[in-house]
């Protein structure tokens, strides 16, 4: 394993055993809201503290973009950024709904490099490095083989933040309901795309995400074998926060019924 993947990969253990021990007393947890259906718990704070000392002490230089604690770039630290969600799934987790997971990515000049989405309630470590593949728990993945949209099972995420994208949303909805064999809506989009790496999805897609959410997932499906785009097909979707992704024949089908969507809005 890639020296920095494995400290990814220590850290995300210890924010799982933060959030593991948290989530047997669920009752004790103070919840804030930061914005309409958005909050963050004492237990994001504790397990972005752990996660961001693990990654400091190795590599006390290079820059970090948490979810809870913002932007911090030391000194000629921009080479390498540590793209950080430590627990993806917070509405889910507040509830007792055992489908979040801790999200830590390494971007370098730009581009993601290594990538670890662990899931602590099923103890599941999905890692990837540049080039190398990805694995589940050492175990490598690929991403489905399918190749009809008709028997493909596709996750999505509905915009609760903005609201202003849920008509033109609810009109992909329909139009990808009727044309596959089904879709999900877990409430974690980092597990979403590593679901998708490993081929329990078929695709994905979803409005409005953040750097956080995507990075190390976005790393998973390329280096499965699939495919991953913004919704006009370009590698911009850290940037745009709009992703589609999948096995690559259902990402070349799916991308299209976004796109009619997306290019003829009902609202904005």
């Amino acid at each position: 394993m890639h020296p920095m993947l494995n400290t990814a990969v220590k850290a995300a253990r210890k924010a799982g055993s933060i959030i593991n021990r948290a989530s047997l007393d669920l009752d004790l947890i103070k919840v804030t809201a930061k914005g309409r259906s958005d909050f963050v718990t004492e237990v994001d704070r504790a397990a972005e503290a752990a996660i961001i000392d693990v990654l400091k002490q190795a590599y006390p230089s290079h820059a970090i973009l948490a979810e809870e604690s913002g932007a911090s770039h030391p000194e000629g630290g921009n080479e390498y950024t540590w793209i950080i969600d430590p627990l993806d799934g917070t509405t889910n987790f507040i509830h007792g709904f055992p489908q979040y997971a801790v999200s830590i990515g390494l971007q370098h000049n730009g581009l993601i490099t290594q990538g670890v989405v662990y899931d602590p309630t099923r103890n599941e470590l999905f890692t990837a490095t540049r080039g190398r593949g990805a694995y589940l728990n050492d175990r490598r993945i690929r991403v489905s083989r399918r190749t009809k949209l008709a028997e493909s099972l596709i996750g999505t995420g509905f915009p609760f933040r903005k609201l202003e994208h849920l008509d033109d949303y609810v009109r992909m909805f329909k139009r990808i309901t009727e044309a596959t064999a089904g879709i999900r809506r877990p409430g974690a989009a980092a597990l979403d795309l590593a679901y998708v790496a490993c081929g329990r999805l078929d695709g994905f897609w979803e409005f409005g995400l953040s750097p956080w959410d995507m990075a190390a997932g976005s790393l998973l499906i390329l280096e499965s074998g699939g495919m991953i785009s913004d919704f006009d097909g370009e590698p911009n979707y850290l940037g745009s926060g709009h992703v589609v992704c999948g096995a690559p024949r259902v990402y070349e089908q799916l991308l299209p019924m976004v796109q009619e969507v997306h290019k003829h809005p009902v609202t904005r």
